[in-house]
């Protein structure tokens, strides 16, 4: 297992921004998707705060809305502790708003109605493709099937393992003769990652394998950015807006959806491809969950409209990931409280 390498310096720029985002508005803002219409209203006269946590992947975009929105009367502070992490905070009445990279789940859904979390809602907010990622210096890896993704993560050493392409690899050189013959090092989310969770729901649970322990995981995709650009053979996964701020150092290997049979040949993740579905099985939604009380609170519903405004899908854009349409704006739009 492998040990995380010295940081690699870089800017504020997708996926460093800091834990708690603080940015002033000094005038009243105008934006308009599609005929959805957005303004910050006047002070209310006593400071809020909204405090969000969640998915590491969705973090950047909300962190993103805070440095915006946030002035002298309102502040929106904004963490992450992985998807299933910030559902535990968030179905504890600890924060008002939770940033996930799956869908919430009916044993998530029914401890928040034990503690009296009610109404839940989530909101579609952007389009992330899970990147699959090895070094720069990695000449031999051009593209990687489903089903070898699944054979490099499994667990399961019998020849019947992942729909029976093979067991569990360990080495390059075990996926092709040609590759070399060097352990796999490999580095991903934790377990209480949304993204973790959809990895092992797309890539084995099709084919009943379970995901090996033999991995790096951190709930910091930077530091899992970093390990793969310092390790030779490694490969790793994790969201599109990562990759891109690691694109210097790290290569995203094109995944061939040979399950599906769709005849499209590896796919590489992109604005078109994400957009288009063709980057399949590791296309994906990202969303935001509210509740009764959070959104009964007028700060929390101006935050909403803000996000999913022009203006906030302007940031979904700088944060690497792909926005929504004006359609989709609007069916967004239309589920906070009036």
């Amino acid at each position: 297992m492998s040990t995380p390498p010295s940081s690699i310096q870089r800017g504020a720029r997708k996926g460093a921004i800091p834990l708690v985002t603080i940015g002033l508005v000094v005038a009243v803002v105008i934006a308009a998707a599609g005929g959805i219409a957005w303004y910050l209203l006047t002070p209310r006269g006593t400071f809020e705060i909204v405090s969000v946590d969640g998915s590491s992947t969705v973090y950047p975009i909300t962190a993103a809305w805070a440095g915006d929105f946030n002035n002298a009367d309102r502040q929106v502070t904004v963490a992450f502790s992985g998807t299933g992490g910030g559902f535990a905070k968030f179905c504890r009445g600890e924060t008002d708003l939770n940033d996930a990279s799956r869908p919430i789940r009916q044993s998530e859904i029914d401890t928040c109605t034990t503690n009296g979390i009610t109404g839940i809602v989530g909101f579609k907010i952007a389009y992330d493709g899970l990147s699959v990622v090895v070094p720069r210096s990695n000449n031999w890896a051009e593209s990687l099937t489903v089903k070898q993704l699944c054979r490099i993560w499994t667990s399961n050493t019998s020849a019947g393992a992942c729909g029976g392409a093979g067991g569990r690899v360990q080495t390059w050189s075990q996926l092709n003769a040609s590759w070399p013959n060097q352990a796999i090092d490999l580095w991903g989310p934790g377990t209480k990652s949304g993204t973790f969770d959809y990895f092992v729901e797309v890539i084995l649970t099709p084919t009943k394998d379970r995901i090996t322990a033999s991995f790096f995981a951190s709930e910091d995709d930077n530091i899992l950015a970093e390990g793969v650009a310092n390790s030779p053979y490694a490969l790793g996964y994790f969201g599109y807006a990562y990759y891109q701020d690691y694109a210097d150092v790290i290569r995203a290997v094109p995944i061939d959806d040979e399950i599906a049979g769709n005849g499209d040949g590896p796919i590489a993740p992109s604005e078109t491809t994400i957009k288009d579905g063709t980057y399949a099985p590791l296309g994906r939604p990202l969303s935001v969950y509210g509740n009764a009380r959070s959104l009964a609170r007028a700060v929390v519903k101006d935050f909403l409209r803000f996000g999913l405004s022009a203006q906030g899908m302007v940031l979904v854009a700088s944060t690497g990931y792909v926005g929504l349409s004006d359609a989709e704006l609007a069916a967004e739009v239309a589920k906070i409280p009036s």
